[in-house]
């Protein structure tokens, strides 16, 4: 009886162990899978729907990005939208997200013929949430930059934007035409946390850090509070910003006294991770299909996703 008993115990124990190498072979550099269990992944809005890096075994495009970027991206709270569109669910939420992004993004998703799936993530984690498989793109204007290039494959621009400096309307900056200006001047300085415009910041002599935020909408208040002088951002999300924050005055500098080497963060890009060239070259062939290489068209959708923002309507 105790050797039967044995024999059974043994074999519940190799059982045991064989599901436990089903569960961990998965896991590999590139994979889509994370140590997160499903019912985990479900609570925290993660996705549990498969296990492709390139979208070639599903039909789902799954996107990261912010949700809080206008006019690139935002959330609301129907899918109703002005101009008669319909905006993407949030996957785990009750709500939904629209923006220039999504509105790329729904065009990409019809011409490969897949469903499109929005997942929002925190900026600081947006990288890393896409290496362990929660989505498979970013799509989230992400400036192709040589050190993210190390990182993540890239397709061509989905839109080329300009970089501008924001300042608050009557302060002693507002009518400023150069960056030579704002030399020596003691300025106060912000830009977002963990983008390209960082070290632009650098290039504004005798500047101060004023400290840098992890959303756009937070650097815009500090200019608002006075807690900074000078925001650098791109125009778009600038100008998106001042339509809804009447203290905020958008500057564009001129062209022969403005930011140096800052080409990096005009080029925005679709973002996968590293080995999956097989999706980003999926994506861009449906970019080249659309024909999405028009900076007329792009700049024509922006402008109007800028007027579609929930704050402006």
């Amino acid at each position: 009886m105790k050797k039967r008993m044995v024999s059974l115990l043994v074999a519940s124990v190799m059982a045991a162990s064989a599901l436990a190498g089903c569960g961990s072979s998965s896991e590999s550099s590139g994979s889509s899978t994370s140590s997160t269990s499903a019912a985990g992944k479900a609570a925290s809005g993660e996705s549990t729907s498969g296990e492709s890096t390139s979208g070639e075994e599903s039909n789902v495009l799954r996107v990261g990005m912010e949700c809080t970027y206008p006019p690139f991206n935002w959330t609301q709270e129907t899918e109703e939208v002005a101009n008669g569109d319909k905006a993407v669910p949030i996957y785990g939420t009750n709500f939904y997200a629209y923006g220039y992004d999504v509105m790329v993004a729904k065009k990409l998703a019809e011409q490969m013929g897949m469903e499109l799936e929005i997942h929002k993530v925190e900026w600081d984690s947006i990288g890393l949430s896409m290496d362990s498989g929660v989505y498979d793109c970013i799509i989230a204007g992400m400036g192709k930059t040589a050190e993210r290039e190390k990182s993540y494959a890239f397709t061509e621009p989905y839109y080329y934007r300009d970089n501008c400096i924001t300042v608050k309307k009557g302060s002693a900056y507002e009518n400023v035409k150069g960056l030579s200006e704002l030399n020596g001047k003691g300025v106060k300085l912000t830009t977002q946390l963990g983008t390209g415009w960082v070290p632009l910041l650098d290039q504004i002599e005798g500047g101060v850090q004023s400290g840098n935020y992890a959303t756009t909408s937070e650097c815009f208040m500090a200019i608002s509070n006075g807690v900074a002088d000078v925001a650098v951002i791109d125009v778009p999300t600038a100008e998106s910003a001042a339509m809804t924050n009447s203290d905020l005055v958008v500057i564009q500098l001129d062209a022969n006294d403005t930011f140096k080497d800052d080409q990096e963060m005009t080029n925005v890009c679709i973002a996968t991770r590293k080995d999956d060239t097989a999706l980003r070259d999926k994506l861009q062939a449906a970019m080249d299909a659309i024909g999405w290489n028009s900076k007329e068209a792009m700049d024509e959708l922006m402008a109007e996703a800028i007027t579609l923002q929930p704050a402006a309507n």
